[in-house]
């Protein structure tokens, strides 16, 4: 895309339908990426012109004005204001809600002051017909200065009228617009003064210079100094700067819009503000939340689990083929028990993640998620979160994986690293497997009060307790985790809507494939490591495990797949991973563990559910046993210390602690790396997990032992 010259800018509010026009303009000619050195995300595409000629459609972040409320807001402003930046436009196309127009008019009549060549698009004008409303263009076009086009990205209408008004520019070129705030005698001084360090004689691009100095990156440190002189000399207070432009600007716009709008009963509410009546209200709101939540949790479940099957049945079949084919060795166990089952590992959760990106994508497009960020905005900024972290934590019930990806909504940076770092504490279905297995050893399948099974109670006490720590290590980093954003959530509420398939396609793609590649790479390196350390170890050690097994077995007369099992058992052992098990046995033995229990926390790194098939190897269950036969190997497996059950009371209450905090998965490890750009904030995320486990761990073990 670099050859392509001419650049246009989607700007405008979120929820105003810029990716909406994006994926019509583009089609599939885009790609997305980061911006350099950060993490917010950046969509560019191809768009091609009625005389066949190529432009580059660049989508900025959602942004509501030139005076940032989070980090991709503080992103849109250092690019705008690096005139000679590579993604600086040569023309901006600013979508507009037109059933929200004045809202949407103050970042649009901040960009024409600044000096930013704009065709004012009035998106969603359907809707305003359908509710026999109209709206006087022309009167928009006389008080902004700059072309008005009416366009719906859903019935497409405008969209070739844009597409021409875009080429017209492209060959004519565009004025700018005449200015439209009001300067203060104060702002004017300051504006013409920093104008002589900028050399730039826009007098409202100096001012915004002099509002973010502080934090532009092309602004050099000799320059940055002077400029800081320049608004200290002047008294020039920002925050009271900022209201005041805010409030003089709405004098304008609020006048201007009533002049455009034609036929409107503001007697009748519309049908969205019916709806929002029952589900933004503080009781029903929250009840039809949890309902649709539910319905969501249990789409998940009920969605995925054949696909999930048919996925790893598939890779079983190819690993199997694969070892037919090439035959037994070192370099078909590396394809068959390495690469296969590390892909494997990364394909079985494509189906949650496209379900719940699915779903998130629809109820993001009707306006509902809107409102769901509203109502619960107050509750979590408490805990150092956003309103928009419900929906994240809430899916990592079914997987961490795309509730982690899902966080990319959150724009405040801080509440959304707070989000990542503990939506994992939060039990997922992987661990459902261990819970089902150790929860009968702690608890009996009795009846409390005659109606609640005991189990189920113990399990689900699990999950709350899950959520209970993770809402205080929330807390917790809310105050360690040092920020310059301003915790503060600025949302629209948009018109209810049907959602358009294409965005919702474009949207599950770019979500199921962003993890696929990215966290992929990551996750299969160290599914191959894994298999090392468990396939392998000193020779001399797997040759005397294997002769023992073979005698042992000989002796008992055993069953082939018995004396196969019991050569497994012994040389994972033996294994680089079993010495692994033994090295760590001393720092274990305080929760309770062995080194062999120690092995199926070194394995279950990969996935926490591979607890239950190291359990299967260790104790020689055989490939056939299913979990009731696992359960009886374990409890039949005696404690050679104290001569009582090795998975006794405290031992079994202690691991079920251990899976709840620990950061057993390596696959959440890779997706947090991935999000944050960084491997600090992993480290940070398994070393504080695995410290709650560790400490959670030894304290009930040493209680109850």
């Amino acid at each position: 895309m670099s050859d392509i010259g001419f650049k246009v800018g989607l700007m405008g509010n979120p929820n105003s339908g810029k990716s909406s026009l994006f994926n019509i303009l583009t089609g599939l000619r885009q790609k997305v990426g980061n911006f350099p050195g950060v993490t917010v995300e950046k969509k560019e595409g191809i768009a091609i012109l009625d005389d066949q000629s190529k432009i580059k459609i660049l989508d900025f972040p959602g942004t509501y004005s030139l005076f940032p409320n989070s980090h991709e807001e503080r992103i849109v402003v250092q690019l705008l204001t690096n005139q000679m930046g590579k993604h600086f436009p040569d023309v901006v196309v600013y979508v507009a809600d037109a059933t929200q127009l004045e809202r949407h008019m103050l970042f649009a009549t901040q960009l024409i002051d600044l000096g930013v060549p704009m065709i004012f698009c009035l998106n969603m004008y359907d809707l305003i017909e359908k509710d026999k409303k109209e709206i006087n263009s022309n009167e928009i076009e006389k008080f902004l200065g700059c072309q008005v086009v009416p366009i719906s990205t859903k019935s497409l209408l405008g969209v070739d009228e844009l597409r021409r008004t875009i080429l017209k520019i492209k060959k004519d070129k565009l004025n700018v617009p005449p200015a439209i705030y009001p300067f203060t005698e104060q702002e004017k001084k300051l504006a013409e003064e920093i104008k002589k360090v900028t050399k730039i004689n826009n007098p409202y691009f100096n001012k915004i210079i002099g509002h973010h100095f502080k934090w532009l990156p092309w602004i050099g440190e000799d320059s940055r100094i002077k400029i800081g002189e320049i608004v200290a000399k002047n008294g020039f207070e920002n925050i009271k700067g900022q209201i005041e432009e805010t409030l003089q600007r709405f004098k304008k716009i609020t006048p201007a819009v009533e002049k455009a709008l034609r036929n409107i009963s503001r007697d009748r509410l519309s049908l969205t503000d019916k709806i929002d009546q029952l589900v933004t209200h503080p009781w029903w709101g929250v009840i039809i939340f949890l309902v649709i939540n539910f319905l969501i949790f249990q789409a998940i479940y009920a969605g995925a689990e054949y696909p999930m099957e048919w996925i790893e049945n598939g890779f079983a079949s190819l690993g199997e083929n694969v070892r037919v084919l090439i035959g037994n060795g070192w370099f078909s166990d590396l394809l068959v028990d390495g690469v296969i089952a590390g892909l494997g590992g990364i394909m079985v959760f494509i189906p949650q993640i496209f379900i719940l990106f699915f779903v998130l994508s629809i109820l993001e497009e009707i306006g509902y998620m809107s409102r769901a960020v509203f109502l619960f905005d107050g509750i979590m900024q408490k805990f150092g979160l956003n309103g928009r972290s419900v929906v994240a934590l809430i899916s990592s019930g079914a997987c961490a994986i795309p509730a982690i990806m899902s966080t990319r909504t959150i724009t405040d940076y801080k509440e959304k690293l707070i989000t990542i770092l503990v939506a994992p504490l939060i039990s997922c279905s992987a661990r459902i497997p261990v819970y089902v297995i150790l929860i009968g050893f702690v608890v009996q399948p009795t009846k409390v009060w005659g109606v609640f099974n005991a189990q189920g109670l113990a399990f689900m006490g699990l999950y709350l307790l899950g959520i209970i720590f993770a809402l205080i290590s929330a807390l917790a980093f809310k105050y360690i985790i040092k920020s310059d954003d301003r915790s503060m959530l600025m949302i629209e509420l948009p018109q209810y809507r049907p959602p358009l398939a294409k965005n919702v396609f474009h949207n599950v793609k770019e979500k199921v494939m962003a993890f696929i590649v990215e966290a992929g790479r990551v996750i299969l390196i160290i599914s191959i490591i894994l298999w090392f350390l468990a396939s392998y170890g000193p020779s001399a050690d797997m040759t005397a495990a294997e002769e023992q097994a073979i005698e042992l077995a000989d002796s008992q007369n055993m069953t082939d797949l018995e004396k196969e099992d019991l050569i497994a058992s012994n040389k994972i052992e033996a294994s680089y991973a079993g010495h692994l098990g033994k090295f760590i046995e001393p720092v274990i033995r305080p929760m309770g563990f062995d080194w062999k229990i120690g092995i199926s926390l070194i394995t279950s790194f990969a996935a926490r559910e591979v607890f239950v098939g190291t359990m299967a190897t260790i104790y020689s269950v055989g490939s056939s046993g299913d979990d009731t036969t696992i359960r009886q190997k374990m409890g039949a497996e005696i404690n050679p210390d104290t001569g009582g059950k090795r998975f006794d009371f405290a031992t079994s209450l202690s691991l079920l602690i251990f899976y709840v905090f620990a950061m057993q998965c390596m696959s959440t490890l890779a997706v947090t790396k991935k999000e944050t750009n960084s491997w600090k904030w992993p480290v940070i995320q398994f070393a504080y997990m695995s410290t709650l486990a560790y400490v959670g761990s030894v304290i009930v073990y040493q209680l109850f032992s």
